[in-house]
């Protein structure tokens, strides 16, 4: 296991460094998660666009996307596959959060949120400002995170440590 600059080791548990990685997002925009140090951070896995349960959770965050940015945290959503289908399942349900490809599963993989299928898993991942990693939650496929929780989890990544 690497150090981070923290003196903190990496990885993808609870209290972990985060493992920098950068992905292209649907506009072929480069993200890289070092970028957003200083502020809370989402990853949102999900398994595939255009399938029926990630479509639900990608839509239902859209309609909780005001309460996502009331947060003030980086709220992104990651899955295995292309540019171009996260930019087409984005149009087609008028979602604003930013969808990542990982479409080699190396981030998927590097989070310990790849499946047996080889698709992502549905997990979400907060790290707060520090790039600790401060929650970590993976359910079944045919389930999702509900919104409430993890806008919780973000909140309560950015509330100071006592």
């Amino acid at each position: 296991m690497s150090r981070g600059e923290t003196g903190t080791a990496t990885g993808a548990e609870v209290g972990r460094l985060a493992p920098d990685f950068e992905l292209k997002d649907a506009d072929n925009q480069a993200w890289r998660l070092s970028d957003h140090r200083g502020k809370v951070v989402a990853l949102v896995f999900y398994p595939k666009d255009e399938t029926p349960v990630c479509t639900k959770q990608m839509c239902s965050m859209r309609d909780r996307w005001t309460d996502y940015e009331g947060t003030g945290a980086e709220v992104v959503a990651l899955s295995i596959g292309s540019v171009e289908s996260h930019k087409s399942f984005a149009e087609h349900h008028g979602l604003p959060q930013r969808l990542l490809a990982d479409e080699s599963g190396a981030v998927s993989e590097l989070y310990k949120a790849k499946s047996l299928l080889g698709v992502s898993q549905r997990a979400v991942i907060v790290i707060d400002a520090n790039g600790v990693i401060r929650y970590r939650k993976s359910v079944f496929p045919l389930f999702r995170p509900g919104d409430d929780e993890v806008i919780e989890a973000i909140r309560a990544a950015a509330a100071p440590v006592n």
